[in-house]
């Protein structure tokens, strides 16, 4: 990304990244869904297992630095210990939840990025952002309508799992502009492949080779989200750029009609009309703050 022309906002690289981290999350997800009933903690390790060898590649060839600098780890630690949590939560509520309501509880996270970064980072938050991103959020219940009688507790872990996926949002954006972001990755899976092995062994099940393909797959397009998500936030605020992550609704209808021959009903439609005008507004007016500025 920083080959890209310089005519090139900061701010419009931050969104092209966003978008693709929302692709490949979506990808992530078809490909964790077709490797079928597996534990979860072993679904998390391949997941990871992937980009930490693409970002260990990565770093060698850079000659970067595998952990970062000394003033930096505090928030490297940080940040992969939310990020590690925010993952095994998210499974757990897939696991125990109604699918669309797991994923509308994960759509929360971008709320809580923009509200942590304006409490520990001082970005200031316009009003028009605002009622974007609240616009966006309705689109969201449109597609995944959620539905009110789940139980308790897997729900406040499913947001839980939102919550601390903002603060390892929040922390590539403090992140971005201190390290490199096959660094910032690297330290990120290696921590959890540390922490998800031993429970990844207890719970391990035999696989198929398409069932360890598709999560290589998905451990792969999990690597392109992840790379996407951290370059994003070093080149913007979360405030502007992160409602374009609910573009990975509009993947994930998509991929849905292509792999698993489900259409999106009327109000899923609506909800795709809703985002692209909240997303559409919001690029407008990004676009409009670069000629001013």
């Amino acid at each position: 990304m920083d080959n890209i022309k310089s005519n090139i906002s900061d701010r419009t690289k931050g969104i092209i990244c966003i978008v693709i981290s929302a692709f490949g999350f979506a990808m992530m997800s078809a490909f964790v869904k077709l490797s079928g009933d597996l534990p979860t903690f072993q679904k998390t390790f391949f997941r990871n297992l992937v980009s930490c060898i693409v970002a260990f590649i990565m770093v060698v060839k850079a000659n970067e630095s595998f952990f970062g600098k000394k003033e930096n780890r505090k928030i490297l630690t940080l940040r992969a210990t939310f990020g590690t949590l925010g993952i095994i939560l998210n499974f757990y509520a897939i696991d125990k939840l109604v699918l669309s309501d797991a994923n509308m509880l994960n759509k929360l996270s971008p709320f809580f990025v923009i509200i942590f970064c304006a409490l520990f980072l001082k970005e200031k938050i316009k009003t028009n952002q605002i009622i974007a991103v609240v616009i966006a959020f309705l689109g969201a219940l449109f597609i995944i309508k959620p539905e009110l009688n789940m139980q308790v507790m897997p729900a406040l872990i499913g947001v839980s799992g939102a919550v601390c996926a903002a603060i390892a949002y929040t922390c590539l954006r403090v992140l971005g502009g201190r390290e490199k972001g096959a660094t910032i990755v690297f330290y990120f899976s290696l921590f959890s492949l540390i922490v998800i092995f031993p429970f990844m062994v207890i719970s391990y099940k035999s696989m198929t080779l398409i069932q360890f393909t598709y999560l290589m797959l998905a451990g792969t397009f999990a690597t392109l989200g992840q790379f996407g998500i951290t370059w994003a936030y070093k080149y913007a605020p979360a405030k502007e750029i992160s409602i374009f992550d609910y573009s990975n609704i509009i993947f994930s209808a998509i991929i849905s009609i292509a792999l698993f021959g489900v259409f999106p009903d009327k109000y899923s439609i609506l909800g795709y009309i809703i985002i692209f005008g909240a997303s559409l507004y919001m690029f407008m007016y990004n676009k409009k703050l670069d000629k001013i500025r």
